[in-house]
């Protein structure tokens, strides 16, 4: 999600923007060229936005959001059915055809939940939030209690045990310490990993139990004052989460690759694969410092101690707890608010835009400050609409339910419609949180330029600067940073040399899996933050509209900000001659993404070469304290000549045939995009289904769910991406034959992307 920007930090940032406002506020002369339009189309799109940007009001969406989280809204509460039903009176009241879609999800709720510790001493935890001074909705009843999502029921008592992170390095450093899980509870803090990992991990190394709390060194008072102070996770904050196998498929666990429709014959829950099979509960610090206070046990490593005012110890024991998880298994409705303009020269051709409206409790930052986003779009558009504009290409808005649990609502959706998708979409555009600061954008790379144009031709809200210049800034401000992630650093590189600031790539956790992963269409992400204080409540009670109005974006400024540049973006998609994507810019990413694969298994076969060394000079050897055993590590096996060949190939055939489409698009536009209508739609048809090539019908290995060669989210990462992920967890996971067989995999489904890219330049000679 979105974090801060470090403190120290902040000093360069304002510099370097101080350097970009010296030269000027983005103007619509900043490039007069704009991807797929003529010079004249240009011209005409954005005296189109200028009017689209006055429609847009903060008051507005202020209002909306107060409606929208004044009440409970996960599955089930009759406040989501509720906001659903407001929303889709609005899109009719503004001119789209709008409608809702019904789907009934297998979706578990808490009957009972308990967690108490038996031994030594006795304590039973609150798992509630009680309400804060000052927040008018804290107090208001319907909420479940906190929960995490598909986890297994059970009634079990065991030992505790620290994992910290309970990420798999975790339970390595404890094998070192000679402690193991097996029959134990376990109790690991939120955060360095996704949380779905950390009770599926606790079960395979043999745990009955998972408990995961947050500890105020990722979220609460370490980081600055507590709600309702500040903004920061109080004691009696719970996050709560799925823990649904989302990297093997999202969506309802019991309809894998199908639609939960009424037809629809549901997989028996036991046959489920992303449901897991011990119980975890989400707790709060305050319930979970009389638990760790009470384990015994070796003082737990440096990197393992957090903000808690006690010694963490790694037990077993003596603490001993009791965990009781029961649900009600039942099927719940889910109800995605579905609204149409219709094209008027390219009707079956889509541009499709979303966010979700279902929320953990209130779900003011998550999700609704995006909703309503949205929905200041919606209004904007309809307005432009009855006052006679007509897109070229069918606009679709989509509000979906059911996100938080598992991207429910859009996931159904999309199994429900994929063959009408995958002829008819020419991209997915998503949002979900949004607060002040920057913005992020992710996503198919093809689309690079798209969302840097529209970027630069909007205001940053608080600095007098382009949304793309302060994109610049903090980028090249991260990349600085002597703790960056090299994958960061690469993308700094890139953009101090001018021009557009890179995208990154996506991985899961929001509703632009289904289309981009599954049904292979061209998707982005947007959303602004990094300079909020909304992190500390992430899927808490806390997270309500009093919280958002103080901490999150006070005035709404980049509510207004989110909607200008998605706004463009749709309309630009919907508009433009020629689909506005530009493919040079994927095969610069897929060159990196070849080259990091390289240094990968250059690396790794560097460290295993060393790490033979080593052992071979007895550089481990058993502690003689039989309290402390400690082993050496397994010998890692040699690491055979990988054959990364059919990649390299691949990759530098595309690149020439990128730059050959580029030179023969670049004629086209010089002479006005002059293109016969019946040609131009062959061209637009083959532009939209270009992403589609980059999957692959088998899908990954022990996923086919997940067909797109060049993007997923890693088994091991959640929702962090995984570039080129056959190879790449191939390689991660130490699994030699599998690596060269998707080299070669990817390499052809790369073929035949390039093979469709040269039938378009073809066409543009």
């Amino acid at each position: 999600m979105n974090a801060a920007t470090p403190r120290p930090l902040v000093a360069a940032l304002c510099a370097l923007l101080a350097t970009a406002a010296s030269a000027a506020a983005p103007t619509a002369a900043s490039d007069t060229a704009l991807l797929g339009f003529t010079a004249d189309g240009a011209t005409q799109e954005r005296s189109l936005e200028q009017k689209f940007d006055a429609q847009l009001s903060a008051a507005e969406m202020r209002d909306w959001l107060k409606q929208l989280s004044s009440g409970p809204n996960q599955v089930g509460a009759p406040h989501d059915k509720a906001n659903a039903e407001f929303m889709l009176g609005l899109f009719k009241q503004w001119g789209w055809d709008a409608h809702i879609e019904t789907f009934d999800v297998l979706y578990p709720t808490p009957k009972e939940e308990a967690v108490e510790l038996v031994a030594p001493m006795q304590f039973k935890a609150a798992l509630d939030e009680p309400p804060v001074k000052g927040d008018s909705t804290s107090d208001l009843s319907g909420a479940l209690p906190p929960y995490n999502v598909y986890g297994a029921d059970g009634d079990v008592t065991a030992p505790l045990v620290y994992v910290n992170y309970g990420m798999p390095d975790d339970y390595k450093e404890l094998a070192r310490h000679g402690v193991d899980v097996k029959g134990k509870i376990v109790i690991v803090r939120y955060g360095n990993g996704w949380r779905g990992l950390k009770p599926e991990l606790a079960y395979q190394h043999g745990a009955v139990g998972c408990l995961i709390y947050s500890d105020p060194r990722d979220d609460g008072y370490f980081e600055g004052d507590t709600y309702p102070q500040g903004g920061w996770r109080p004691p009696e904050g719970v996050q709560r989460g799925s823990v649904a196998k989302m990297q093997v498929y999202p969506g309802d666990p019991t309809t894998p690759g199908f639609g939960s429709t009424p037809d629809a014959k549901p997989l028996p829950i036991k046959d489920a694969k992303t449901i897991l099979k011990i119980p975890v509960l989400p707790i709060s610090y305050a319930d979970a410092t009389p638990l760790l206070k009470a384990l015994g046990g070796q003082v737990a490593p440096a990197g393992w101690r957090g903000a808690l005012p006690i010694t963490y110890h790694i037990g077993a024991g003596p603490a001993k707890v009791h965990l009781m998880v029961k649900s009600d298994w039942t099927r719940k409705p889910v109800y995605d608010v579905i609204a149409t303009l219709r094209g008027s020269d390219a009707p079956d051709q889509w541009i499709v835009r979303g966010n979700h409206h279902d929320g953990w409790v209130f779900g003011a930052w998550d999700p609704l400050a995006g909703m309503v986003a949205e929905l200041g779009e919606a209004k904007a558009l309809g307005a432009l609409y009855k006052q006679g504009w007509k897109p070229k290409r069918t606009i679709v808005y989509a509000s979906w339910d059911g996100e938080e649990p598992g991207l429910l609502g859009s996931t159904e959706w999309a199994e429900t419609h994929a063959k009408e998708l995958q002829q008819k979409a020419v991209l997915y555009l998503n949002s979900d949180t949004n607060a002040r600061g920057f913005l992020g954008a992710g996503g198919s790379h093809s689309l690079q330029h798209l969302v840097n144009q529209a970027a630069a031709d909007v205001n940053d809200p608080e600095k007098n600067v382009s949304v793309q210049e302060r994109m610049r800034a903090h980028l090249l401000v991260e990349a600085a940073d002597k703790n960056a992630r090299p994958e960061i650093k690469a993308l700094a590189k890139i953009a101090e040399k001018g021009g557009d600031v890179p995208i990154e790539a996506l991985g899961s956790g929001s509703d632009y899996s289904a289309f981009l992963e599954h049904l292979g269409l061209a998707s982005l992400d947007l959303g602004f933050g990094g300079e909020d204080d909304q992190a500390g409540v992430y899927h808490s009670r806390y997270d309500s509209f009093d919280h958002f109005d103080r901490f999150g974006d006070p005035g709404f400024k980049y509510e207004v900000a989110l909607a200008q540049v998605a706004g463009r973006v749709v309309m630009r998609a919907a508009d433009a001659e020629v689909v506005p994507m530009r493919f040079g810019d994927f095969s610069d990413t897929l060159d990196r993404y070849v080259g990091e694969l390289h240094k990968q298994v250059d690396d790794t076969r560097k460290a295993t070469e060393e790490q033979h060394k080593l052992l071979a000079m007895h550089a481990y050897e058993l502690d003689s304290d039989p309290t402390r055993p400690v082993g050496p590590p397994e010998r890692d096996s040699d690491v055979p000549n990988i054959d990364l060949k059919p990649l390299d190939d691949a990759a530098k055939q595309l690149k020439a045939s990128a730059q050959a489409y580029e030179t023969a698009y670049n004629a086209r536009a010089a002479k006005g995009l002059q293109i016969p209508d019946a040609q131009l739609q062959q061209i637009n048809d083959l532009m939209a289904s270009m992403e589609q090539r980059l999957t692959d019908p088998d899908g990954l290995p022990g996923r086919e769910w997940f067909k797109h060669m060049i993007y997923a989210p890693g088994m091991l990462t959640g929702y962090g991406v995984k570039t080129v992920p056959g190879v790449r967890e191939a390689l991660d996971g130490r699994r030699w034959t599998e690596a060269d067989k998707y080299a070669a995999v990817t390499a052809k489904v790369l073929d035949g992307y390039r093979a469709q890219l040269d039938k378009l330049t073809a066409m543009l000679k």
